[in-house]
């Protein structure tokens, strides 16, 4: 049994959780960053079930990402082999999730952006800008920005490159890297330095 995502969640959801864990029977593993991921689920070798988290995201975002992780495992217990982010997992994580919009659990300005995107959950909460945004509130890196907060033609770093900043598109900003000329569409709410020459 594994204790230690306590310190990584809200105090009123730990025995909400306890409860998930040991009804759907899973190991979950508190892991190093991924850039690519907050979590994952999947069936090891052996049959058994296991989740991952990313040890480096706060409070709110781990329950979140803890829940929806949750709710694959329940989906594949319930339906066997289904679209990974399809109306089966929607539901079952909307029912799961249902209990933590709490305001002893979440901040109350979090509460009706967290409702909005449970109308139609996407495969990441970075999808909703809103919600990506007020709970990377809870962890932003000191000394970063948020690229919509840049000006226009602004010069920053993002993974050891020089990028400007572009016009915004629908969700999405045109960035020039600097080096190879090339235009990148950044979210939004990504986290860079501000290039200081």
């Amino acid at each position: 049994m594994n204790n230690d995502f306590q310190t990584y969640i809200p105090k009123n959801a730990i025995s909400m959780v306890q409860f998930l864990i040991e009804q759907h029977h899973f190991t979950l593993k508190i892991v190093n960053q991924r850039q690519t991921k907050h979590g994952d689920f999947r069936k090891m070798p052996n049959g058994k079930f296991q989740i991952t988290i990313n040890n480096n995201l706060n409070k709110y975002q781990f329950l979140l990402t803890l829940v929806h992780e949750i709710a694959h495992h329940v989906t594949y217990q319930k339906f066997g082999r289904v679209q990974p982010h399809g109306k089966e997992w929607k539901t079952v994580f909307q029912h799961l999730m249902l209990p933590f919009l709490n305001p002893d659990i979440y901040p109350t300005h979090i509460l009706p952006l967290l409702a909005n995107y449970l109308k139609n959950p996407k495969a990441s909460t970075d999808a909703d800008v809103n919600l990506s945004l007020a709970l990377k509130e809870y962890s932003k890196e000191s000394g970063k920005s948020y690229i919509f907060e840049l000006p226009l033609g602004e010069l920053f770093l993002f993974k050891k490159s020089i990028y400007k900043r572009g016009k915004k598109r629908r969700t999405r900003i045109e960035c020039l890297n600097t080096h190879n000329r090339k235009v990148y569409l950044f979210n939004q709410n990504v986290e860079v330095t501000i290039y200081e020459e």
